[in-house]
């Protein structure tokens, strides 16, 4: 079984992504499967539709997953057959007359304006922690960066008279971003009068630790938390919701649905479409408080 398995993951790598992460969960899945199958004394060959309900019934009830693992779990399973089918002769696909319901797609937290001013407002420019932790949320509010960019963002993606960031993205996708003055401020007080003092000219990584290394995400998590507990703001900040912040802002503010997505460097409309019932929702609140009716 775990031929096919091996076979299956390479034909993956090849055809859509060279992701370790990608490789990493589809391998997971699949042996998951398999012990399932061997469990119950099934090859491959004899999978058919009741041995996929019953491994539905499994994930769900002995495994107690939530709907939205069970429906990843069996979208994988259900690739894996196609190829099998395709490439391998498999004389019948299982999943041919099995329909799965859709993923719900939940709304994305995210701060209002006046929590994310107090939030970085709160950041004083008195010592050069501060004033790095300032620049670096400034910049992920201002460019809608997730996590995962800010900390591989590098000196040369930045361009502070034009006050725009070069931005590399999931599957190395490029996006230029342009950013608001003040976040360009902070940002060129951090270049010029800190980030110096910590490292040399060969280090091109923009955010720095205090010995001159690139941050890690779970570093600017670190950073996050203290900063939020100092703010005195009783929310739960992850950094992601500076994106979501950043794109639910624009929209409410009358940008364009297309632009956002250009910004966030969305390949899908429909990736960005769920920052507009963010919109919406803040749309029928706000209506619902100011109306005398509401």
């Amino acid at each position: 079984m775990n031929e096919w398995i091996d076979k299956f993951l390479d034909y993956i790598a090849s055809a859509n992504t060279n992701s370790e992460h990608t490789r990493d969960a589809y391998q997971r899945d699949l042996n998951h499967f398999q012990t399932f199958l061997e469990r119950e004394q099934i090859s491959y060959d004899q999978v058919d539709r009741q041995i996929i309900l019953n491994y539905i019934t499994y994930l769900r009830m002995e495994c107690n997953l939530k709907n939205s693992s069970v429906l990843r779990r069996i979208s994988t399973v259900r690739s894996f057959y196609r190829y099998l089918s395709e490439y391998h002769g498999l004389d019948k696909n299982p999943f041919a007359l099995i329909k799965l319901g859709k993923k719900e797609k939940k709304i994305p937290e995210f701060l209002f304006y006046d929590e994310m001013d107090a939030l970085l407002n709160s950041i004083s420019l008195d010592n050069d922690e501060n004033i790095r932790n300032r620049a670096m949320f400034e910049i992920m509010y201002a460019c809608g960066l997730r996590v995962s960019e800010v900390v591989s963002l590098r000196i040369d993606d930045i361009d502070l008279n034009e006050q725009i960031l070069r931005v590399i993205g999931k599957g190395s996708k490029e996006r230029i971003v342009p950013f608001y003055d003040e976040a360009a401020e902070i940002l060129k007080l951090y270049l010029k009068e800190v980030r110096r003092k910590w490292c040399d000219e060969k280090e091109r990584i923009c955010f720095l630790n205090l010995k001159g290394k690139p941050l890690t995400t779970r570093g600017v998590q670190y950073i996050l938390d203290k900063v939020v507990l100092k703010s005195g703001l009783l929310l739960k900040v992850h950094p992601h919701m500076f994106r979501h912040s950043f794109a639910t802002h624009l929209l409410d503010n009358g940008a364009d649905l297309r632009v956002v997505q250009e910004l966030l460097g969305h390949s899908s409309l429909s990736t960005t479409q769920i920052y507009t019932h963010v919109s919406r929702e803040h749309l029928k609140n706000t209506y619902e408080k100011a109306f005398p009716r509401g």
